[in-house]
């Protein structure tokens, strides 16, 4: 039981010395509010140096490789541009947690902590929002563009039936579903956790404005 725990318990108690204990509350939830937000923005700044990883490993690959997905991905403005959208937009999210984060920090109210900690929520709502329809939408283009321009692709899908086809699409998206479910559920265990942690913060913040 860390030093909040001990103080909600000895505030839930019958005592002329209430007031005092919730003033002695607040610093604490001020306290573990900063440090869950922080904690938030460390780890959305790990996952974008882990995406951007991954991203550059095609450079790192042999050159036959590189010049397949060349092939595959002819139009290199295209894709430039929207990779650089995403991670722009990215970069706003992580902008945004720290604002929050520095709020957080210098708040002198219970009433304007409760505003930044909804406000985060709603921050890293958008972000895992965000990041899992970009990832479906990533790999169905993807898929696409593999199958559309993939010299042996193409030679392979040229004596497949319609219904062998319509398998294949179903295949993929059923594949694409399954990977965003995943994520969904890295995502809900990862920033689920911490959010719940937060959310109890503002439980507890709003028995203190009461």
């Amino acid at each position: 039981m860390d030093e909040l725990d001990l103080l909600k318990k000895d505030w839930n108690k019958p005592s002329d010395h209430n007031k005092l204990s919730a003033k002695d509350i607040y610093p604490m939830l001020l306290k573990k509010s900063s440090s869950i937000v922080k904690t938030l923005f460390y780890i959305s700044i790990a996952e974008l140096a882990f995406w951007i990883i991954i991203n550059f490993i095609p450079y790192f690959a042999s050159d036959g490789y590189k010049a397949k997905l060349d092939s595959i991905y002819t139009n290199e403005y295209v894709f430039g541009a929207i990779t650089t959208i995403s991670y722009g937009i990215i970069f706003l999210f992580i902008y945004l947690l720290y604002k929050a984060y520095k709020a957080i920090s210098v708040t002198d109210s219970v009433k304007n902590l409760m505003k930044s900690i909804i406000k985060t929520r709603k921050i890293i709502k958008y972000y895992v929002i965000y990041n899992l329809v970009v990832a479906g939408v990533s790999l169905l283009i993807g898929f696409y563009y593999a199958f559309t321009h993939d010299p042996e692709l193409i030679d392979k899908f040229a004596d497949l039936t319609t219904k062998q086809v319509v398998f294949i699409s179903m295949l993929v998206v059923v594949f694409t579903v399954v990977f965003v479910l995943i994520l969904w559920l890295f995502y809900r265990l990862i920033y689920g956790l911490l959010l719940k942690r937060l959310n109890s913060n503002y439980q507890e913040l709003k028995k203190l404005e009461v």
